[in-house]
């Protein structure tokens, strides 16, 4: 029996985020639903994807849908740690020295081509990022709460980039990419490009408060100790995969419960199946898996040791759960 008497309302409110979003990002459906699991789960996004494919549209969106503030920073290679923080100058009116506020003081930030800034930029992005907090002459200043990076990068052109380094990616919960849309889809742009929705013209369906207390209400959904354990069976699994060098991270295993949480609690229950794990699995664990250089060259993906997982772990029975 679907226990739905509590998140009920938090299921609805999710689809009305969905369909919001959908206005302006054609036949993405299962897309969306991830971007906004990430996003009611407390964590940050990657977008992974070639150009032209709606990567920056979904990062606006998102933020319009919500009535949060929102920046966007062009990730450039002269883009300097202070471009992205702020910095402190010297008011000579009132002879002291002022905090001026960087673009990273917004509840969604969009971090365009994030692989393109350097890596000292990027370790600026870091500390934000885990700590919610960014610190300047041992000053520290809290980032507005909820806080969310959606970053994007195109792993095609790789000129010119630098490989965010493991602890970067270990900070993403999800890393998805959007792909090109269903000829249908594809047609129905064309078809509808007069009047079509824009970003700038999409109103937000939800309040500020509101996406806390969902944030909130996520949190209190149940996982059965059975789950915890396959869960962690999982993650386990990926470390032990002959082929991978570094397996997923017990901070991985977190963000899969986190996401798994969200994603009943959008279904309308209270609790988690093995069935969430399943779905969020796929997009919450294989950036955080490296691969033996030998198991590269002969072709293969992270995405498959996570695919080997899923199929090779025991998946609790309901009567455990």
């Amino acid at each position: 029996m679907t226990d739905t008497s509590h998140h009920a309302p938090f299921a609805q409110r999710f689809e009305q985020v969905v369909a919001n979003v959908a206005r302006v990002i054609q036949g993405k459906e299962p897309v969306i639903r991830q971007a906004v699991v990430c996003l009611l789960s407390g964590g940050h996004l990657l977008v992974e994807d070639v150009p032209g494919v709606g990567k920056t549209t979904l990062a606006r969106a998102l933020a319009h849908s919500v009535d949060l503030s929102w920046n966007r920073i062009q990730f450039t290679p002269d883009l300097l740690p202070t471009d992205v923080t702020g910095v402190t100058i010297y008011n000579q009116s009132t002879a002291a020295f002022e905090f001026r506020h960087g673009p990273i003081f917004a509840n969604v930030v969009v971090a365009d081509e994030i692989n393109r800034a350097s890596p000292k930029t990027q370790s600026a992005l870091l500390e934000v990022m885990e700590e919610g907090t960014v610190t300047t002459d041992a000053v520290i200043y809290p980032v507005p709460q909820p806080f969310m990076v959606i970053a994007t990068q195109n792993p095609i052109d790789m000129e010119g980039t630098y490989l965010l380094p493991e602890a970067q990616l270990d900070r993403f919960l999800m890393r998805i990419s959007v792909g090109y849309p269903a000829p249908e889809a594809e047609a129905m742009v064309l078809r509808t490009q007069k009047d079509n929705a824009t970003v700038d013209q999409l109103s937000s369906v939800m309040a500020l408060r509101e996406l806390d207390a969902m944030i909130a209400d996520a949190k209190t959904v149940q996982v059965a100790p059975v789950l915890e354990r396959y869960i962690v069976a999982i993650s386990r699994h990926t470390r032990e995969a002959p082929e991978v060098r570094l397996g997923v991270s017990p901070r991985g295993s977190l963000a899969l419960l986190k996401a798994s949480r969200t994603t009943a609690a959008a279904a309308g229950r209270s609790f988690v199946t093995p069935e969430d794990v399943k779905v969020m699995a796929p997009s919450v664990l294989p950036h955080r898996i490296i691969l033996q250089p030998e198991a590269e060259l002969q072709g293969h993906t992270p995405s498959e040791v996570v695919v080997r997982a899923l199929q090779t772990v025991p998946v609790p029975r309901r009567a455990d759960a």
